[in-house]
């Protein structure tokens, strides 16, 4: 099931993303987190934590969950 990411913002960056989502315990995590797990972006794999996510973009991470970002 895609749970569904509220922000407030035109965008979010990938590293707060993951905290925002619970999937990491803080931003300083990200760095790591994403050299050790794929994240996908819309279907293509994307590891940067400064990538960022729109409204209507849709984030699978393999063993932690799919995910879509509305406003």
């Amino acid at each position: 099931m895609t749970q569904k990411v509220k922000i407030d913002t035109e965008y979010i960056a990938l590293g707060q993303f993951l905290k925002l989502a619970e999937v990491i315990q803080s931003g300083g995590m990200a760095k790591f987190f994403l050299q050790e797990y794929d994240v996908f972006i819309n279907g293509e794999q994307d590891q940067r934590r400064g990538r960022k996510l729109r409204n209507g973009d849709e984030i699978k991470i393999p063993g932690f969950g799919e995910y879509v970002i509305t406003n």
